[in-house]
């Protein structure tokens, strides 16, 4: 790896480790486990680093390794939950203020995996549809299909949910 492309790496991950941990937590729901993942995601990137096509895509790139480094986490335990926040809170190396909303957190976690995915990497990592498609190794018009209909389910669960409570 050439030192210039080294720095470029070594800035991203510094620069952006609070998003990785949030991401990596989202997944797992363990601080540990969360920690372990951008770990095993940093070697990965810098062993990995030959693959890389192009700087411009280093944050898409990185944010892929990320994700697929959780889902393996993920299937090796058999389990996949969602953070909640007041965990991520209590977790989280910046404090802000959060206000938990359960009723979208219950209906994030009963959407299936990839609209849940998309959503996530979406609205709370602030990735682009391109951007999203690549770290998901999927089509563009197939990331925004699961966005839409992962919306329209979200939009959905939460109305029945605001019913139940009215009766």
């Amino acid at each position: 790896m050439n030192k210039k492309f080294e720095k470029l790496l070594i800035d991203f991950i510094t620069e952006n480790k609070e998003n990785m941990y949030h991401l990596a937590f989202s997944y797992v729901k363990n601080a540990e486990n969360a920690l372990d993942i951008v770990q095993d995601t940093i070697h990965k990137a810098l062993s990995s680093s030959k693959t890389l096509k192009s700087e411009g895509s280093i944050k898409s790139w990185f944010y892929r390794i990320l994700v697929n480094t959780s889902i393996d986490f993920l299937r090796k335990q058999q389990r996949i939950q969602i953070v909640d926040d007041k965990t991520l809170e209590f977790n989280s190396p910046t404090g802000g203020d959060v206000y938990p909303d359960i009723d979208l957190e219950k209906a994030l976690e009963e959407l299936p995996h990839p609209y849940r995915t998309v959503i996530v990497l979406r609205y709370f990592e602030d990735l682009k549809i391109d951007e999203i498609a690549e770290v998901m190794n999927e089509n563009i018009s197939t990331v925004k299909t699961r966005l839409y209909q992962g919306l329209r389910k979200l939009r959905i669960k939460m109305s029945d949910e605001i019913l139940e409570e009215v009766k």
